[in-house]
């Protein structure tokens, strides 16, 4: 067994610690920013933008109503000059009604793609967070007692080496000044 490490820098290990450290506080904040965003953006499709479309849709559905009952009451009127108008109105607001239930089946639509997509992505964010959370702070626990394991053994390794040094120095017959 050899009598000393073999420990070539140990300021090498202290600045991977300290770079660890380091990369640990920038980590943590952006992982916490992809699952915010996630959230975020989970939240505005399945609540804002669905209620503002489901808002829109009966809007343009009671616009349309509007529009059928014009249309009839022009018919019933007998007024051929206001019934093209009021017939191109309805259809125009058919259209918009149609546009309006596209636009809330495609938000259902991305909603569940969203879902399907963004899950194992999420879990993967998960794992990563659990690993900076638990692992990466582990090893930084670690190398502080490596290092001051190896402050420890040089220190004790240090005055042994002096006493050898001193006492096979050759012996001078001067007194010390």
């Amino acid at each position: 067994m050899a009598d000393k490490a073999q420990i070539t820098s140990v300021e090498a290990i202290a600045a991977f610690r300290a770079n660890l450290v380091v990369f640990l506080g920038q980590a943590r904040p952006v992982m916490d920013a992809v699952s915010n965003e996630m959230s975020h953006m989970r939240l505005w499709l399945q609540n804002t933008q669905r209620m503002i479309w489901e808002q829109e849709l009966r809007r343009r559905a009671r616009k349309l109503e509007e529009a059928k009952q014009e249309l009839f009451n022009a018919t019933l009127s007998k007024f051929h000059e206001t019934m093209a108008l009021h017939h191109m109105t309805v259809l125009r607001m058919q259209r918009a009604v149609a546009e309006a239930e596209a636009k809330l089946l495609m938000i259902k639509r991305w909603d569940r793609e969203l879902e399907n997509r963004a899950a194992p992505l999420l879990k993967q964010t998960e794992q990563m967070q659990g690993f900076l959370a638990t692992d990466m702070i582990r090893a930084v626990t670690y190398l502080d007692q490596m290092l001051t394991t190896l402050d420890a053994y040089h220190h004790a390794a240090s005055p042994r080496h002096e006493t050898a040094a001193v006492t096979n120095a050759p012996a001078t017959t001067e007194p010390p000044a």
